[in-house]
């Protein structure tokens, strides 16, 4: 996620709808600004997560989302990575 995605409570909301959606997986901040998750779980559940980051929490600008190919959920939970 690139835009105004860092500062604005987007990890904290990203892991409130991921597990609102029984998604697994973990949101960090990178050092270039951007926002990175990872997330597994139902394909309708992902998708609905999908379109939710595509505007982020109302304090936040969604500039660009990228997507790369699944890796397996680190954990079976939604977690904040420091």
């Amino acid at each position: 996620m690139r835009g105004r995605v860092q500062g604005v409570g987007f990890r904290w909301w990203t892991a409130r709808q991921a597990r609102a959606l029984g998604l697994a997986g973990s949101v960090r901040n990178l050092r270039d600004g951007a926002v990175e998750i990872h997330v597994s779980g139902d394909p309708d559940a992902v998708s609905e997560l999908r379109a939710l980051l595509g505007h982020g929490p109302r304090t936040a600008r969604v500039e660009a989302v990228a997507e790369i190919p699944p890796r397996p959920a680190e954990s079976p939970e939604f977690v904040i990575l420091q």
